[in-house]
């Protein structure tokens, strides 16, 4: 089974072209979409999730269309939005046995059975009669995976899921979104590079509603080898840096300024070749776009 988008176009009525001919095929596993806030992240996965219609374009889920057949879609989705509400004063197991239910799981011992292996599944057993609003943010986000699990969903969409959490919360929901993407088409919308590194066997980078590259994050990687340089700088050399290479990232590194930039040859002037990482990558194709969309003004 798999996520097929083809074409898909967005522009909202102020004028901002949200999506432009958008086209992925996405496989079983975790999937990450990578990009800037205000790329259009956001727009596919509402757009998937069915809470927006698109101008143009269509996607399917194996048999199902995605924007024709929206029931069939819904009830083999599970949506983890960027924000989203609970209420504060009632327990989170009485609150995931009201979404069974709402869910359509209405035979009451079936929908314990549920409820309780979702707690466990996302480690918030011991908190089942802890009150929503004293969770802290990751307790939050895991819960809320909790809720996007019920029904056994073939396709699952969360949107920035670790914006915000500690480092500790971060590992543990990083943790349990490995486990459900053996079993589902999982898509990661987010622009934290670690994420996708850690995660996802496929990726794609957006920007302005468009994508700029689609690949393993391995294969990706491997493609910068021996074209990433580095070296320290002053900040007041960052201009001329800029000027003179293509510089992809600026850094501080124990209290020092560090720049990569991206050569096919060494660009001499004291810089260092410089094992690439997916952030390397996800920079130089930002470049890239920079540079076209500049050559376009000119």
């Amino acid at each position: 089974m798999q996520l097929v988008i083809e074409n898909l176009s967005k522009t909202y009525a102020n004028g901002t072209h949200a999506l432009r001919d958008v086209s992925l095929t996405i496989p079983q596993g975790m999937f990450g979409l990578l990009g800037p806030n205000g790329a259009g992240k956001s727009t596919l996965m509402r757009t998937l999730a069915t809470l927006q219609e698109p101008d143009s374009g269509r996607a399917t889920l194996g048999d199902i269309d995605v924007l024709r057949d929206k029931d069939a879609l819904r009830r083999t989705l599970g949506y983890l939005p960027q924000e989203f509400g609970l209420y504060p004063k009632v327990p989170a197991v009485e609150l995931l046995d009201h979404f069974a239910t709402l869910k359509g799981v209405t035979h009451k011992k079936q929908r314990w059975e549920v409820v309780s292996s979702l707690l466990q599944q996302t480690n918030l057993w011991a908190a089942r009669n802890k009150n929503l609003g004293g969770f802290s943010g990751g307790m939050r986000q895991r819960f809320g995976i909790a809720v996007a699990l019920i029904g056994n969903p073939r396709l699952i969409i969360v949107d920035e899921p670790t914006a915000g959490l500690d480092p500790a919360e971060r590992v543990r929901f990083l943790n349990l979104l490995s486990e459900i993407g053996e079993n589902a088409v999982v898509i990661l919308s987010t622009h934290i590079v670690e994420d996708v590194s850690e995660l996802c066997s496929r990726m794609a980078i957006i920007d302005q509603g468009e994508i700029l590259q689609e690949a393993e994050p391995l294969a990706a990687i491997r493609a910068m080898q021996g074209r990433v340089w580095m070296r320290g700088a002053e900040r007041d050399e960052l201009p001329a840096i800029d000027a003179q290479h293509a510089l992809i990232s600026t850094r501080m590194m124990s209290g020092r300024t560090v720049v990569h930039v991206v050569a096919d040859e060494h660009p001499g002037g004291g810089f260092e070749p410089v094992a690439p990482s997916l952030e390397d990558v996800y920079f130089a194709a930002m470049r890239a776009r920079r540079g076209a969309d500049a050559a376009a003004a000119a």
